[in-house]
């Protein structure tokens, strides 16, 4: 008999901690970090979420606000967080692609420095004008705009955020050299817009569906290469002859590098089963974020997924002469 008592001692021995903290998570409650201001279009959706996340894991998700460095603060925090689990970050393309190249020594590496656990949602950006300007398709803009590209101004949140790097990539494609006007936030940039003061901007449709509803601003074309669920009689830049654009920005979870790969998993089921709740997909999509499809939602994908975004926003932000902050 000792000797098997002995074995069977040694057996427990050799469950590792990581293990038993996997068996027995969540045992507390969870940090959702949201790396931006609180009222963000990010924030709004973490906190869409975090209440349905606490119901499916059975303990509450405090939502986080850490703002600072485009996002990088919030994010490096996770990063260098304890990989247990009760930690994670609500990222976007700005966290995990585009300030990578944006800063010259980013705060981390996006790629490497995270568990990815799931992609949830893109967040199209929509080419929306003044309500006079004299072009109703992206066609027409493309061409009053380069017949006036040099009194033609436009707007953004500040140098290097999503509005300015997909307004970068679009003037680019279309071939014109316009003036950026930066703000301190999209809110200034939207109220030129309306009052005239700026030609057009690139920002996300739950900015500007409301005025598009009131006929205060001009929606010209979504960003991307398909249609959007939340602007469904929008064409796409692609759908307007510019084969293949896409600027759509994106929401997912991260965990810190080293999270025991059952706790990625069950944050990754669970964040699942919240966007399959139907009133979860009905509130998501009013405020403009599309759900992506089922088979882009495993971590390994959002891994990859990651990695090629970091290289395709490298070259609009090297173009805008913004690299290296």
């Amino acid at each position: 008999m000792r000797p098997t008592i002995i074995v069977g001692a040694i057996a427990g021995a050799l469950v590792v901690p990581g293990e038993l903290r996997a068996q027995d998570w969540p045992a507390r409650p969870l940090t959702m970090v949201v790396p931006y201001a609180a009222g963000a279009g990010i924030d709004v959706v973490g906190r869409i979420l975090s209440p349905r996340l606490a119901e499916l894991l059975r303990q509450e998700v405090i939502v986080e606000n850490v703002g600072g460095s485009g996002g990088m603060a919030g994010s490096a925090r996770v990063a260098k967080a304890a990989p247990d689990g009760y930690t994670f970050v609500l990222g976007n393309t700005s966290t995990h692609a585009q300030n990578q190249t944006l800063y010259k020594i980013p705060l981390y590496n996006a790629a490497a420095d995270f568990a990815p656990v799931v992609l949830i949602a893109d967040t199209p950006q929509v080419l929306v004008t003044r309500q006079d300007l004299p072009a109703d398709d992206l066609r027409q803009f493309s061409a009053y705009a380069r017949s006036n590209q040099a009194t033609m101004q436009y707007g953004s949140a500040g140098v290097g955020s999503p509005g300015h790097l997909t307004c970068a990539l679009l003037n680019a494609a279309i071939g014109i050299d316009t003036t950026h006007v930066p703000y301190r936030s999209a809110t200034p940039a939207m109220m030129d817009l309306l009052a005239g003061r700026i030609a057009y901007v690139c920002t996300i449709a739950a900015n500007v569906i409301a005025h598009f509803e009131n006929r205060t601003m001009k929606p010209i074309a979504i960003l991307s290469r398909d249609r959007s669920p939340s602007l469904p009689g929008l064409a796409s830049a692609h759908e307007q002859g510019l084969t293949g654009f896409d600027a759509s920005t994106w929401l997912a979870f991260f965990l810190p590098k080293g999270t025991p790969a059952p706790i990625v998993r069950k944050l990754h089921d669970a964040t699942v089963a919240a966007m399959n709740t139907p009133s979860m997909q009905e509130r998501l999509k009013e405020i403009g974020n599309d759900l992506v499809a089922p088979e882009r939602r495993s971590p390994e994908y959002l891994q990859s997924f990651v990695e090629s975004e970091i290289g395709k926003w490298a070259a609009p932000i090297k173009a805008a002469g913004i690299a290296g902050q």
